[in-house]
Order: structure tokens, then C-alpha cells, then sequence
């Protein structure tokens, strides 16, 4: 497990998505880390205080519910870690990854638009102002090798796609703003790979059993990868071994 030795201690993370797979694991990694003072678990339906980990609601329905779970996460200081951990690749019979432009819905675009892109970019606008400012501290959001234009070859999962692709382009937006008065801090994207989790179930047939993760392997991933960020590497997107993923 990665000791995160490049961030300051005490360290204060939050982890937007916490009652997901991979953010869950973030939040049972984060909270086992010597030097951790705090961790902010936000999802819709938030768990019981336990240890150093304050569960809080989050709804992305709900902008006030993002302003309000940060005004509670700076109470004590500022952060210096947010990982946004959700993401929305079907949902129920009605929403699934498109294999046609004919299945095309305008609903579901939009349902995936808002969870994949928009969601994670009012979190940025109410969690970047309460980042630290005096040492190195991370906006990391999931994203996902799908997104990038460069690299489709296949086609198909319209809604999937265009959405990470979006949330690419804010990271990337975020970042060139950032930079001009917070030099140490980095916003990045990060693709787990294809992680044992309800968003990839239906889809796991044809992945190697070495390239199927555990959520927790995934966080344990992903978090190295944060601990070996430098300001240079903000705006990107990294898949989980550190490579860089073009957009």
C-alpha cells in the first residue's frame, strides 16, 4: 500500500463516491495511512462517523449538497485530497451502452453526461477553492481509457465515451486555470482499468483474469500513481500502471 510520502502530514482527503467499488476502497486505504487526520466519505446515502472517516451526503442532483459537503470538509483546514470516484456506464434495462448511433437516446445521454461529467465538474468548482495552497494537493477524478479520441478504434458506447471524453477536457481546463496562482496544485484523470465492480459486470467476459481488479487493488493502483504526481502532470489523464492516456 502506497504511504502517499509526497503529500505534508496531517493529511486531509475526501472521496466523493464512497459508496462505489473503487471509492469505497479509496476511503478504507486512505483511512488505514499513518499521518491521515481525516477522511470525507460524500455519496447520496451517507454511513455512520467511524474512526477518522466522516461520512456525508453528497447528491450531484443537488448543487447545494456539493457546496454544503464542502463547507463541511474545510471546517478543520483545507484538503489536500479530493478523488472523485463515481462514474455511470448503464443503469437498469433502459440505459446500456449504446452498440448504434440508432440507439441514440436523448435521456440517456443526458443521465450519463450528468453523472460522468457535470457532477464531477461542480464538485471541482465547490472542492478546488478549499485545496491547500502551500503544498502539493491533488483533484484527481476518475476517467476512463474509453474517452479518449485518440485512442477509439472501436466505436460505440456513445454516451460512456463522450461524457469521459467532456470530463477529460474540464481536467484539462482546470488545470490550465489552476496553474496561474496554485503552481502545486494538479488535477488529473485517472482510468482504473476494468475493476470487479457493478459498472463493469456485465462487460467482464472477454477481460484476462491478470487485468480484472479487485477495488481494492484498483485504489491501491490509482493512489500510487497520485503519489507519484508532479505539477507538470496536471492536466493529463493516467491509467492505473502511470502510463499517460491521450485525449
Amino acid at each position: 500500500m502506497t504511504k502517499l510520502a509526497s503529500f505534508g502530514r496531517p493529511l486531509r482527503a475526501a472521496v466523493i463516491g464512497a459508496s462505489g467499488g473503487i471509492g469505497g476502497a479509496f476511503v478504507q486505504h486512505l483511512c488505514g495511512l499513518e499521518g491521515v487526520d481525516v477522511v470525507y466519505a460524500f455519496s447520496r446515502r451517507a454511513a455512520p462517523k467511524t474512526g477518522n472517516c466522516v461520512a456525508a451526503s453528497l447528491d450531484y442532483d443537488d448543487e447545494d449538497s456539493i457546496a454544503a459537503a464542502a463547507s463541511l470538509a474545510k471546517e478543520d483546514g483545507p484538503l489536500d485530497l479530493v478523488l472523485v470516484a463515481s462514474g455511470l456506464l448503464h443503469e437498469g434495462p433502459g440505459l446500456q451502452p449504446e452498440k448504434s448511433f440508432r440507439s441514440l437516446d436523448a435521456g440517456n445521454l443526458a443521465r450519463s453526461f450528468h453523472v460522468n461529467a457535470i457532477g464531477p465538474a461542480l464538485a471541482a468548482k465547490h472542492f478546488l477553492p478549499i485545496l491547500a495552497r502551500d503544498r502539493k494537493a491533488v483533484f484527481a477524478a476518475l476517467s476512463a481509457r474509453v474517452g479518449s479520441i485518440g485512442d477509439n478504434r472501436l466505436g460505440g458506447w456513445y454516451g460512456y465515451r463522450a461524457a469521459k471524453a467532456a470530463l477529460n477536457m474540464t481536467i484539462r481546463c482546470l488545470a490550465i486555470e489552476v496553474a496561474r496562482n496554485r503552481k502545486e496544485m494538479i488535477c488529473v484523470g485517472l482510468h482504473p482499468g476494468t475493476v470487479d465492480s457493478q459498472l463493469s459486470k456485465p462487460f467482464q467476459g472477454g477481460v484476462a483474469e491478470d487485468k480484472l481488479f479487485a477495488p481494492e487493488t484498483a485504489a491501491g493502483h490509482l493512489l500510487e500513481v497520485v503519489d507519484g504526481l508532479a505539477a507538470g502532470d496536471s492536466g493529463k489523464v493516467f491509467a492505473w500502471d502511470g502510463k499517460e492516456i491521450p485525449f
